[in-house]
C-alpha cells in the first residue's frame, strides 16, 4: 500500500473524467499497483477500456450497471437501483479487502445524482478508506460534502463537444 492514499473526484459535464481515472488506473498498474474500477452505470458494452484491461493482470474493471438510464420509467429505475446497490456492495468489499491499492468509482457521482445511492453512503465509503488506499470517483453533479471530504477535485467543463455537430459515440473516444 501507499503511505498516503488519496480521494480524488473527476467531475463536471465535460467528457473526460472515466478517461482521467482510467489514466490514472495505467499509471498505478504500470507501477506495480492492483487497481479495480467498478463501473456504476455502464455495462459491459465491449468498450476498449475493458478489452485493454483484460491483457493487464492486476487491473480489473467491472462493468455493474444496468445501461442508459432512462428517467421517468420506474421499473427501469428500480432495477438500476438494484444494480448500484450491487456495486456498492461490491465497492464496500473491495475498500475493505486490502487487495487493491487504487480503486475507482465510476460514475458513482452520478449513481447518486439519480438517486440510485445516496451522498452518504459515498461519504461513508470516503470514511471507510484505509489509509494507503486511492479513492477516485467519477461522475457530474458532486455534493459539496464530497468535495470538502476530497484531496483532489478536478472539474471537467465542456466548452465544445462533437456530439452538437452530429458527431456519434467513436470507438476508442467514446467506448
Amino acid at each position: 500500500m501507499t503511505d498516503q492514499g488519496l480521494v480524488m473526484v473527476f467531475t463536471g459535464n465535460g467528457k473526460g473524467k472515466t478517461t482521467a481515472a482510467l489514466g490514472l488506473a495505467l499509471r498505478a498498474w504500470g507501477q506495480g499497483m492492483r487497481v479495480l474500477m467498478l463501473q456504476f452505470v455502464k455495462r459491459d458494452g465491449n468498450p476498449g477500456e475493458l478489452k485493454a484491461a483484460e491483457q493487464m493482470d492486476g487491473l480489473d474493471i467491472r462493468p455493474m450497471g444496468a445501461g442508459f438510464v432512462r428517467l421517468g420509467d420506474e421499473a427501469a429505475l428500480a432495477k438500476h437501483r438494484t444494480a448500484a446497490g450491487e456495486a456498492l456492495a461490491e465497492a464496500w468489499a473491495a475498500v475493505r479487502s486490502g487487495d487493491y491499492e487504487m480503486v475507482i468509482l465510476d460514475e458513482v457521482l452520478y449513481a447518486v445524482k439519480l438517486g440510485l445511492i445516496t451522498d452518504a453512503d459515498v461519504l461513508g465509503l470516503m470514511e471507510a478508506k484505509p489509509v494507503g488506499l486511492h479513492l477516485v470517483l467519477t461522475g457530474r453533479n458532486t455534493s459539496p460534502a464530497i468535495v470538502a471530504k476530497a484531496d483532489l477535485v478536478t472539474e471537467m467543463l465542456e466548452v465544445k463537444h462533437h456530439y452538437q455537430n452530429g458527431v456519434k459515440a467513436q470507438k476508442g473516444i467514446e467506448f
